[in-house]
């Protein structure tokens, strides 16, 4: 006959640290995690032949409204790096207005380069029906010392994501041609210019101390 193991009380003390462990998430942590700020876009099931040849036409209202938009930003820029160096917080008003004219900008940029037919809003706001959406996470704190040297750590990770953007133009070219014939886009050309959305908000996001983790040198395949 068999016995049963009594448990130790190392063992019986094992069990609860688990479950706590379960209930406060510590074990979901790597699963649920990733950079704070990313881009997430939809690859549509076709494309309207002809909007290509005209959409760098009807965007121009929109890049007018960014002027003035950008011009805001420098403000917001200018009190924020003050406020973030005396109370190492970013105010979360201003932060949400620089991440409002950066969605703004995102959108425009995804329509002028042929990932979406869906015409931009003129909002700040993120819409239900966005087809590229920016995602980013506010950080509740700030140190100190990113709104004076972050710009310049964030160099080398600029000097990638600028080739990067370079590439996805490239290839933003070559889906006008897709686009023309076949009415697609190939996963692998949007794949490209998605990537050169992210690299470059993501060099935008922490050189303006808005993100206080240092981006990835990842592709993401997504």
């Amino acid at each position: 006959m068999s016995e049963t193991p009594t448990p130790t009380p190392d063992d019986q003390a094992a069990v609860p640290d688990e479950q706590v462990a379960i209930a406060t998430g510590a074990g979901a942590a790597v699963a649920s995690g990733g950079y704070p700020v990313d881009v997430d876009a939809q690859l549509l099931p076709e494309y309207s032949r002809f909007m290509p040849l005209i959409k760098w036409l009807i965007v121009i209202p929109h890049y007018v409204v960014l002027f003035f938009l950008a011009i805001g930003a420098m403000f917001v820029g200018f009190i924020a790096f003050f406020a973030t160096l005396f109370t190492a917080k970013y105010p979360e008003g201003m932060w949400n207005y620089m991440v409002g004219v950066h969605r703004w900008a995102l959108r425009v940029m995804a329509y002028q380069m042929l990932i979406t037919d869906k015409y931009p809003p003129f909002t700040l706001q993120e819409t239900p029906d966005d087809t590229i959406q920016l995602v980013a996470e506010y950080p509740e704190r700030v140190s100190r010392w990113r709104p004076l040297f972050a710009w310049l750590i964030v160099i080398p990770y600029a000097i990638v994501a600028s080739l990067i953007f370079l590439v996805a133009q490239i290839c933003s070219f070559f889906a006008f041609f897709t686009i023309l014939f076949t009415k697609h886009i190939p996963d692998g050309l949007f794949n490209v210019i998605r990537n050169g959305f992210t690299w470059n908000l993501r060099t935008g996001f922490y050189g303006y101390w808005m993100s206080t983790e240092y981006p990835p040198f990842e592709w993401d395949e997504d």
